[in-house]
């Protein structure tokens, strides 16, 4: 096969995202696949701000704020072996992947 493959893991726990490339990195290099990664892409940053009070206080306000840490992962010289052992990989819940070819 050959050719490349782009994992990238999004998360909103940065802890989850590289515990997740750790087990991918070590399972691709096991296969005897070559890997560079994971590479940390910008934190995405959401702010939301509420009112404390639903009838008064307008200026009284809170605001919450959501990170969402992205990791990038480059697989290279893949083969069967290396597709079947990312196939059978638990990775835990909190983790979006996404796998391009």
């Amino acid at each position: 096969m050959s050719q490349k493959i782009r994992i990238k893991l999004k998360s909103y726990d940065y802890n989850l995202v590289d515990k997740s490339a750790d087990k991918i990195v070590k399972t691709v290099k096991s296969t005897g696949a070559v890997v560079t990664g994971p590479i940390p892409l910008p934190t995405h940053k959401k702010i939301f701000t509420v009112l404390r009070s639903p009838h008064v206080n307008k200026k009284s306000r809170e605001q919450f704020q959501l990170f969402s840490h992205v990791r990038l992962l480059d697989i290279y010289s893949s083969s069967s072996k290396t597709i079947d052992a990312l196939m059978k990989l638990e990775l835990p819940s909190g983790v979006e992947v996404e796998i391009k070819v």
